[in-house]
């Protein structure tokens, strides 16, 4: 009984009735309208404010390029503001509201600034909010604030889901008209793969909206043919709801997929909104093009409408803006709108157009070289005022106008890699120019294609275009028989007649008048206008706004508009929702937790985990009778010292070097040299950044001539490894080298102890020799245990202790563990987490992230020897400055306390024993520390300046932080074993 303006006909399903709430109103609709369709079909003219003015607003067009109708969706916890209505799909139970208001649509005290708009014109607040100074934080700031924004949101965390996912194609086809259709099915008859997408929630663009496209058949009835056949074939994936916003280098589209949003009720974990990363090999946009307006006075009331929008209401969705429609139009597509008006029953008060030649083409009266001048009705429509060809004004009775000024091509994904736009003088627009993203084809109404029968054919060229590039047979279609008839059009920008509220940027309120000022003004650049003024920074990104402004400075400076010059558009195309860029990235799953392949035998075996990086490693393993974490971490260190320990190291970064460049490029990566390294050995490296600090650590191992395994610390493997890539592909180009991280490949475990031998002798084949002779310190080796399963043998240690990194592929990673336990068995073999593996490393002065904190030489860490004189590397020239080579520059040394009692505390600064605690007298201070068990004493390593030179002295150390000053002595940072025997035995 609502739907006061809805007409029979339409591709809306009237057997299933929906209703919706607007501002507390309850409304009907049907199955396939939009919630601004529903408006329509309601009477609902009025359905915002502008933001700057706040003057009433309505629907303006009907698709994603609406800068009036928008609105808040669904209540709570659940509201999204900023939503356009014209691409908001109706569901049952769906509740919006109307924003940027005070208490109500009808009744908005900030319409106040409407009357106040000869203070407010284009750049006051550069020039108002100036002075006095003391007002800015008290009083202009909180003002602002307070006035900014459109939507609000909910500040309650958001309860939907939403996720992320990867799709490839041979051929990306954008947009589902004319074009878009004949494409998609000429590349998926080639047995190409091909991905069609549309915003729209049904495929056929303007098919859906103009009844006369084809000739003998209806267009609706051609896109279901065409649908019916790609949806039989497997190569072809159809997303509807989909918005390919925005062009990226390599052939990859971000794309924003509404997947539950036009539905009641969500199912557990189906994401609301998905965001699509897209690798095509080629790509067709096929986007169409938008309608512009013209601009005259007050042409913002509430029933002023784009004609091609009504016809869409009218024809798909069955409503009608008003009930006596008058047209102004500058070209002869605009009077397909008054036919169809006609045909749907719906009166046609006039047909206004500029053109002195203007031909009728229906049974309407027709006002030629006519002019609409002003409008009245401040919250609806009521009339127009018009001006004839002999300058006569006359009145024109109308509850809705339906303005033309011609099309624009839909060029923004061209722009989104710096391509300009063109000036096309037969169409008065702008088309794709140069300088497209790579691999990418324009076709149809996007090109400049305006009628139907060649729109139809451009989408079968570019397919067959892109498939000769693709090494693919060229296909065909029969296309359906189509109007043919180029537009004819005068360029009609705006109304020179007119009062001084022609708008040109209806969202943000910018009229002709403001132009003129940013002229005046010397703001005469497009980007200068553009940001003087704010033309075209609303959330319609200036689809409908731009060119007219830029024909109105044209004007002004004497100059063609393709002089005049155009902005690039930049991504998104529309926006995109913050939770869809963030996926699941969320709470717990903020970032991936990352198990090692021991992850479950740890959690059967009472370890507590820890985050390192991405990465949950097992920090010790609780046996029963143990009160707290220092117990055991204790037990598992003195284990690895007197018999056995395994410890999980996948997490080390793992990079495969392969090629007959390797052993030069691993040479120009690390300071010291690997161009000699003999096969089946490993060798200890030092990485230095370009200005000669150290970046990182680790090992390279070499399996064969041309192929060599290097590791890296935990935390640097991603840092490394595109570091490692850059110098690849940036520095040493010429080199015969690949580079592949395999840090999730292999499964990694140190075996480390006296008794470690012993263990890898019960599970590695017989064929191999782990003999100290067969398999000295620093070996590497490819093998097989466990009868066959391949793996990789290293005789590393980072614990002073003999001992060996196994690793198999990471699929054994479980099962690899539980064996070793039960080879171990014998010898109370332990497995020990991230804390013992600090200490054992610290006992032993071995370097890891808090001395590789960045900020740290080679000389510092005490190797300055391994920077090669002999050879090139990275960072070895820079390493040399004499302010990294200063004498008494820092150097890594060892910290015990005189009483073994008191903890050595990371962080605590050091000092002389005699002197006072202040910044000028600092020494250094300690990188890392812990408790040795073996040594029975917290132990630390320190950078303290000339600290090789002062081994033996007492000094003291000082946490403000802590409140602690403590006596302590420097030592060797090898506090076990220093001369390196037991790691060779």
């Amino acid at each position: 009984m609502t739907q006061t303006h809805r007409i029979p006909g339409g591709l809306i399903n009237r057997d299933k009735s929906l209703s919706f709430d607007f501002d507390g109103a309850r409304y009907q609709g049907y199955e396939g309208d939009t919630l601004a369709s529903a408006l329509i079909a309601n009477g609902v003219k009025l359905v915002g404010r502008s933001f700057k003015y706040h003057r009433p607003r309505g629907i303006l067009s009907a698709g994603s390029e609406e800068p009036n109708a928008l609105v808040e969706l669904r209540n709570g916890a659940f509201q999204e503001p900023n939503t356009r209505a014209t691409t908001a799909e109706l569901f049952d139970g769906l509740v919006a509201n109307s924003q940027n208001r005070g208490f109500s649509l009808r009744f908005d005290p900030m319409a106040i600034n409407d009357f106040l708009s000869p203070f407010l014109a284009a750049g006051f607040y550069y020039k108002t909010f100036m002075w006095p100074k003391a007002f800015w934080e008290k009083l202009y700031e909180p003002v602002i604030r307070h006035a900014a924004g459109l939507g609000k949101l909910s500040k309650q965390e958001d309860p939907d889901s939403y996720d992320r996912g990867f799709l490839h194609c041979d051929l990306l086809v954008i947009g589902s008209g004319p074009s878009g259709l004949s494409a998609a099915l000429v590349a998926a008859r080639s047995g190409a793969s091909v991905i069609l997408a549309d915003e729209d929630f049904q495929f056929g663009g303007r098919l859906l909206s103009d009844t006369d496209l084809l000739v003998d058949e209806f267009g609706v009835s051609w896109v279901e043919h065409c649908l019916e056949e790609l949806r039989q074939l497997p190569n072809v994936r159809l997303m509807k709801r989909t918005t390919i916003f925005g062009a990226y280098d390599h052939g990859i589209y971000g794309a924003i997929e509404k997947v539950s949003d036009h539905l009641t009720s969500v199912a557990d974990g189906k994401p609301r909104q998905t965001l699509w990363r897209i690798t095509s090999k080629r790509a067709i946009l096929a986007a169409g093009a938008t309608e512009r307006p013209i601009a005259f006075a007050n042409n913002d009331r509430p029933g002023i409408m784009m004609a091609g929008a009504m016809r869409s209401y009218v024809n798909r969705w069955a409503s009608t803006p008003g009930h006596s429609v008058a047209l102004f139009t500058c070209h002869d597509e605009g009077h397909k709108t008054a036919n169809d008006l006609i045909m749907a029953g719906v009166k046609v008060a006039a047909v206004i157009d500029p053109r002195a030649d203007a031909a009728s083409q229906g049974e309407y009266e027709m006002i030629r070289g006519g002019k609409v001048v002003d409008t009245k009705g401040r919250l609806g429509l009521q009339s127009i005022q018009i001006i004839d060809a002999n300058g006569q004004r006359r009145v024109i009775e109308c509850d809705a106008l339906g303005v033309s000024g011609g099309w624009n091509p839909n060029v923004h994904l061209t722009c989104h890699q710096r391509g300009l736009p063109q000036w096309n003088a037969d169409i008065a627009a702008f088309v794709p120019g140069g300088n497209l993203p790579v691999g990418m084809v324009v076709a149809g109404s996007a090109a400049g294609q305006l009628s139907t029968a060649d729109v139809l054919k451009a989408g079968r060229a570019a397919a067959n275009s892109c498939l000769e590039d693709l090494g693919k047979a060229a296909s065909s279609i029969d296309l359906p028989k189509a109007e043919g008839e180029p537009i004819a059009i005068a360029p009609f920008w705006h109304v020179a007649e007119s009062g001084p509220k022609a708008w040109l940027d209806f969202q943000n309120d910018v009229t002709i008048k403001d132009v003129k000022l940013a002229h005046r003004e010397g703001f005469r650049s497009v980007e200068h206008l553009k940001r003087y003024t704010t033309l075209g920074m609303a959330t319609d990104q200036g689809k409908l706004a731009n060119i007219g402004a830029l024909a109105i400075l044209a004007e002004l400076e004497n100059k063609p508009i393709n002089e005049v010059g155009t902005t690039m558009f930049r991504p998104p195309y529309t926006p995109v929702p913050m939770g869809a860029l963030a996926g699941r990235s969320r709470g717990k799953d903020f970032r991936p937790v990352r198990k090692t392949p021991s992850h479950k035998w740890a959690e059967e075996n009472g370890a507590t985990f820890v985050e390192t990086g991405n990465w949950l490693r097992a920090q010790w393993f609780s046996r029963e009778g143990e009160t707290n974490w220092r117990q055991s971490v204790d037990r598992e260190a003195l284990a690895v010292r007197t018999s056995v320990g395994v410890c999980d190291v996948t997490t080390l970064g793992k990079v495969d070097v392969q090629g007959k460049g390797a052993a030069a490029f691993l040479n120009k990566v690390y300071c010291n040299g690997f161009a000699k390294l003999a096969v089946g050995k490993a060798r200890y490296g030092l990485m230095l950044r370009e200005d000669g600090f150290a970046m990182d650590d680790g090992t390279a191992a070499r399996l064969a001539e041309d192929h060599f395994v290097v590791t890296t610390t935990t935390a640097k493997a991603v840092p490394v490894y595109r570091h490692m890539e850059f110098v690849r592909q940036v520095l040493c180009p010429e080199l015969d080298v690949q580079l592949i991280s395999t840090t999730e490949a292999w499964a990694q475990y140190a075996i480390a102890g006296p008794n470690s031998r012993a263990v890898l002798e019960k599970i590695v084949d017989p064929d191999f020799d782990v003999s100290n002779e067969g398999f000295p310190f620093m070996a590497c080796s490819e093998l097989t245990i466990c009868n066959g399963i391949r793996a990789r043998l290293f005789r590393l240690s980072f614990s002073g202790e003999l001992a060996y990194e196994l690793a198999v592929p990471t699929r054994y990673g479980d099962a690899l563990m539980r064996v070793l336990m039960e080879a171990g068995k014998e010898f109370d073999i332990t497995p020990y987490g991230t804390e013992a593996l600090g200490v054992l490393r610290i006992e032993k002065g071995h370097a890891a992230g808090n001395e590789l904190n960045g900020q740290t030489t080679a000389a510092m860490l005490g190797m300055g020897r391994m920077v090669s004189q002999k050879k090139d590397s990275i960072g070895m020239v820079s390493s040399r400055r004499s302010e990294l080579n200063r004498e008494d520059d820092l150097r890594l040394v060892g910290v015990m306390p005189v009483d073994a009692s008191q903890t050595v505390l990371s962080g605590a600064h050091v000092f002389d024993k005699h002197v006072e605690a202040v910044a000028a007298q600092d020494l250094g201070w300690v990188s890392s520390s812990a408790y040795s068990p073996n040594l029975e004493s917290s132990i630390g390593l320190a950078f303290v300046k000339q600290g090789d030179q002062r081994l033996g002295e007492e000094i003291r150390l000082i946490s403000a932080v802590d409140g602690v000053d403590m006596a302590a002595r420097l030592v060797s940072p090898h506090f076990v074993d220093p001369e390196g025997g037991r790691l060779r035995a």
